[in-house]
């Protein structure tokens, strides 16, 4: 098993920034690929980013490339989303998903078998 806990969201003005952070325990860090995930009020879950598990892949939303950045600490257990230049259609839950089958990450939630409880991300216009 693993255990994911996100932090760092909270409520930002357009422009601005914040980082996610989302610690591991359990299983090796390693080992797994991880992505973020978004859900706002009314919408379905949707892709953000992924990092492959040695950190040297990385795949982004074509909404948030270029202004977001994954990045991932194995020795700390955990993967960051600095988030800058920050728009109100960015508000949301954000949730930090595991997977142990795929490499270099992945876009498809179904590949991710263990996920955080999210962290709400508010920007305000």
């Amino acid at each position: 098993q693993v255990q994911l806990a996100e932090s760092g969201g909270g409520l930002v003005q357009a422009g601005g920034s914040l980082r996610l952070s989302c610690a591991a325990s359990g299983r090796t860090f390693s080992s797994s690929s991880m992505g973020w995930f978004r859900q706002a009020p009314g919408k379905e879950r949707e892709f953000v980013a992924t990092i492959g598990r040695s950190g040297d892949s990385t795949y982004y939303a074509d909404s948030v490339r270029g202004r977001f950045t994954i990045s991932r600490d194995n020795a700390r257990n955990t993967v960051y989303l600095q988030m800058n230049s920050l728009k109100p259609e960015d508000t949301a839950v954000y949730t930090c998903a595991a997977s142990f089958t795929v490499y270099s990450g992945s876009t498809n939630p179904a590949r991710y078998s263990h996920w955080g409880q999210g962290t709400q991300v508010t920007v305000s216009s």
